[in-house]
């Protein structure tokens, strides 16, 4: 992976506008959101916590990933990081707010992949399933990717936001 001085120094002579970012865990990510949080803002980025602010074993990963979502959505965050225990429950979470695609990512090609081709903008992790080194490098590669725009990718986030508007097999 590329050095903290490196990416810190891209980010500044970039000018990238994913400076913005959210995080948010329950009790099955929070450490890793803690150590996410620290790392990103040594290498420069602005990043808004969603909670949970205290290790609580019961909390639930809707309470944390919702709002986030919510704020990806809006535009208030450019892009989001959600942490449960394996990731599934946040980006299930996620995905239920119209305008988000978050998705569980273990690799690098899925981490820049999904953004270029997909558009995705929350990044799920599982933080009982993946370390914290893979899990740096998987969120700075989402969060240094962009989205191509190509036509063929345009056309597929069309019919996705046509999901999102209408009930599949209602008509």
């Amino acid at each position: 992976m590329e050095s903290k001085q490196k990416i810190k120094k891209e980010n500044a002579e970039s000018g990238r506008e994913i400076k913005h970012i959210g995080i948010a865990a329950d009790h099955g990510g929070f450490e890793l959101k803690v150590q996410l949080i620290t790392a990103l803002k040594e290498i420069g980025y602005e990043v808004e916590d969603f909670g949970a602010y205290e290790l609580v074993l019961d909390d639930d990963y809707p309470d944390f990933v919702v709002p986030l979502a919510i704020a990806v959505a809006r535009g208030k965050v450019n892009k989001g990081v959600a942490i449960c225990a394996s990731g599934v429950g946040a980006s299930i979470a996620a995905n239920k707010i119209p305008g988000v695609r978050a998705a569980l990512i273990t690799d690098n090609f899925s981490a820049h992949q999904g953004v270029e081709d997909d558009d995705m903008n929350i990044i799920c992790l599982g933080g009982q399933i993946t370390g914290y080194a893979l899990s740096e490098e998987l969120v700075i590669t989402f969060l240094n990717a962009t989205f191509k725009g190509e036509d063929r990718f345009m056309r597929r986030l069309r019919k996705v936001e046509t999901l999102e508007k209408n009930e599949p097999g209602s008509k």
